[in-house]
Parts: structure tokens; C-alpha cells; sequence
């Protein structure tokens, strides 16, 4: 097995201090250009799932699992969801899981392994050739840095979501309005991977979440909140 080689070091950039964040502090790949987007398909794959569907599957995640929180009226770089037209109401707050690298292309199958692949859930996978809007990372203030983005909608450090329910403002404090924060964020210094959902973990002795458990939980939920959505809608009349 090849030893992990990190990614070169870019050169420190004073002046954007939440690239400099993610790409001399984490290792991560971000994509050039503004605002600052964070590249899947590398350390990590992404799960895009309703916040309140995701709520519950908090329980199968390590406790340095990365997650975060957005609110947006569109779908992230690289939903082949947009294109089919699935989900026409696409809004509100959402809440991205951090997964292993790879769980983008199993979610398919593994959906239809657990009796879910036929019915439409509000629920995408974001892997290679992807990308996510970098959330705003702990302590940072808002407005330093042009690298992070803002979106139409309500603003996502607004009665963020937490394991019981309750609202917080999230770790990394108020962020701009529409713009992605960090719920749980990830720890400079420390590799993410081992702390990710994997597919590996199935029956395994290692401390990695297991995915399938957490792909079973979300599919549930975002069923659920399929269903709560569909009877608050009004009766339609001929």
C-alpha cells in the first residue's frame, strides 16, 4: 500500500486568510476562483441532505466528523438532481456530511442494498469533479475574506441546527447571510480521513463510522421529511 502524500504547500496568503485556512492548515484542494469552493473527490466526498433530516444521523458520526450547514435555493456544484428536476423545492437550510472519498459512487447501489433506490429522496451525493462553497472556519469574521461566497436565502448562522434540536450560532460564529458555516468543523493539524464514513468500517474493528448505518438513517429521515412536506401542502382543486 503507497504511504498518503500530502498536498504541496501553497505559499501563505495574508490577505485571504480562509484559503490560506483550508489549503496550509487543512491540505485541502480548493477551486481557483471566487467565491472559495472546496473540491470533493480527494480527502472527502460530500452528503447534501435536508438540516432537519440530518439532524438524527448525527448519532453515527464520530465526534471529529466534519459537518456543516447552508442555506440555499440551489443545488451544489456537480448535483446531477438539478438537472432532473427531482426535488423543484429546493430550499431552506441544508446540512453537509463529510464522507470517505469514493461514497459518491457507492451511494447508488448502496441505496438500492437498502430497499431505498426507488423512491426520490432529497438526498445527493457530491464526490469527484464537484464542489461545495467553503464554510466560513472558526473564528474568522465575516467580510475578511472575498474567498467566501454568499447565496440568495435565509442566512444559514440563523437558528442553526444542533444534535437536540436546539439553536446555536454555530462554532465559527455569525457568518454572511446564505454563506455555509461549520457546525462541527474539521481540526488543522489532524488527517480527516480516519474520522469520515466508510463503507470499510462494515464489520471492521477500526474507529471509522460506518456508512451504511448513516446512509440507512438519512434515507429515513429524508423520507420522512418528504412526507411532512407533502401533507402541509394545500389541497389542490380542479
Amino acid at each position: 500500500m503507497l504511504p498518503t502524500v500530502p498536498l504541496p504547500r501553497r505559499p501563505l496568503h495574508p490577505s485571504d486568510p480562509v484559503r490560506q485556512w483550508y489549503e496550509n492548515e487543512l491540505g485541502w484542494a480548493t477551486v481557483p476562483g471566487s467565491p472559495l469552493r472546496l473540491a470533493a473527490g480527494l480527502r472527502f466526498d460530500v452528503l447534501d441532505i435536508p438540516a432537519e433530516a440530518g439532524v438524527r444521523a448525527l448519532r453515527h458520526l464520530g465526534p471529529t466528523s466534519p459537518v456543516a450547514l447552508h442555506a440555499s435555493r440551489s443545488a451544489p456544484c456537480g448535483d446531477p438532481a438539478a438537472r432532473r428536476e427531482k426535488w423543484p423545492a429546493r430550499h431552506g437550510k441544508r446540512m453537509w456530511l463529510l464522507v470517505a472519498a469514493g461514497s459518491a459512487e457507492e451511494l447508488p447501489g448502496l441505496l438500492d442494498w437498502l430497499e431505498w433506490g426507488a423512491l426520490a429522496l432529497d438526498l445527493t451525493a457530491i464526490g469527484a469533479g464537484g464542489s461545495i462553497e467553503a464554510p466560513l472556519p472558526p473564528g474568522v469574521p465575516e467580510g475578511v475574506s472575498e474567498g467566501v461566497g454568499a447565496s440568495e436565502g435565509v442566512g444559514a448562522s440563523e437558528g442553526l441546527i444542533t444534535a437536540d434540536g436546539a439553536g446555536t450560532d454555530g462554532p465559527g460564529g455569525s457568518g454572511p447571510q446564505g454563506a455555509a458555516v461549520w457546525l462541527r468543523p474539521p481540526e488543522p493539524g489532524c488527517e480527516v480521513e480516519p474520522s469520515l464514513p466508510t463503507l470499510s468500517a462494515v464489520g471492521g474493528g477500526g474507529g471509522a463510522p460506518d456508512l451504511v448505518r448513516l446512509v440507512d438513517t438519512v434515507a429515513t429521515q429524508c423520507h420522512r421529511v418528504r412526507l411532512r412536506r407533502a401533507c402541509a401542502q394545500p389541497p389542490a382543486y380542479s
